[in-house]
């Protein structure tokens, strides 16, 4: 069973899976990076000063409980969900953008080839010429 394991994972297909799950995550990290450190900060200077992680709505209050402990608001935190949405589309749209550009290889490659230049008037004669003697021998 172990040597069975092995193999599984060892094949090619389960190592190709892990690296891509790993750069994926990677590329998850940059992108959002990206959006809250540079693009979500640019759209609030532009807007005057918004700070769309803060966007929250409360359905209540932080309040003390009757032990004397601090019950923490409870909020929807719309902000926070602009950000992720933002964040996706990125990341569509940069995996679009491979998918597409891989297509395209695949369809140059599997193109058929450019038809040969048409022949001048006096190849045309010429190939005319060589048939004619062909036919006679």
């Amino acid at each position: 069973m172990f040597k069975e394991f092995r193999n599984f994972a060892m094949s090619g297909n389960v190592v190709d899976l892990a690296i891509g799950v790993i750069i994926g995550a990677a590329f998850g990290a940059i992108v959002s990076s990206l959006v809250n450190d540079i693009i979500m900060p640019i759209i609030g200077f532009a807007s005057g000063g918004m700070d769309f992680s803060s966007f929250v709505y409360t359905l209540a209050p932080a309040r003390l409980g009757p032990d004397g402990a601090e019950i923490a608001a409870v909020t929807i935190n719309y902000g926070k969900f602009i950000n992720y949405v933002l964040t996706f589309v990125i990341i569509a749209f940069a995996l679009f953008s491979v998918v597409k550009g891989m297509n395209q290889m695949r369809k140059a490659e599997t193109a058929a080839p450019d038809a040969p230049p048409e022949l001048s008037g006096e190849e045309k004669l010429l190939t005319e010429i060589r048939d004619l003697i062909r036919a006679k021998m």
